[in-house]
């Protein structure tokens, strides 16, 4: 269990995240489950799967992304009031080493909430037998939206 800084501004901020993580598509697309869920803190797990690679058998880039993406999103919303949603500003990724592993845990952290902007640290790990490998870094914005149609927990 990560050990968070952070104070989340709705006590139930873990039953909000795991709702909103159970209708993503792209999640479900990754056969992607939350592994952890603490304020500021969501780890995202997923398998290795043939329909996730590119062509040379490395989980492609875009998939990464996407969970790097969403763990951080999950992140900031852990933050923010009740009624908020979150979406993406910005963000940008390091391919460090072929994504190659059996399964793969993506960590999204907060580094600095705000009423309004939230910026979060992502990383990707390939995980194999007993060993773990950093394959990708994230940097990430996150704009905290309230008062808009279709756009909540």
């Amino acid at each position: 269990m990560h050990n968070s800084p952070f104070h989340p501004k709705d006590p139930l901020f873990t039953e909000r995240v795991t709702r909103s993580f159970a209708l993503q598509g792209a999640m479900q697309t990754l056969a992607a489950r939350l592994e952890q869920v603490s304020p500021g803190a969501i780890d995202i797990a997923f398998d290795w799967a043939a329909a996730l690679t590119q062509q040379h058998g490395f989980l492609h880039a875009g998939m990464l992304a996407a969970a790097l993406d969403s763990a951080c999103g999950y992140a900031a919303l852990s933050l923010m009031p009740e009624d908020a949603g979150v979406l993406t500003i910005e963000f940008k990724i390091n391919l460090l080493a072929p994504a190659r592993g059996d399964r793969f845990r993506a960590e999204g952290r907060v580094l600095k909430p705000g009423r309004t902007i939230t910026v979060c640290d992502g990383r990707v790990f390939a995980i194999s037998g007993a060993g773990e490998k950093l394959v990708a870094t994230m940097g990430c914005t996150l704009m905290c939206v309230q008062g808009r149609e279709g756009v909540s927990g």
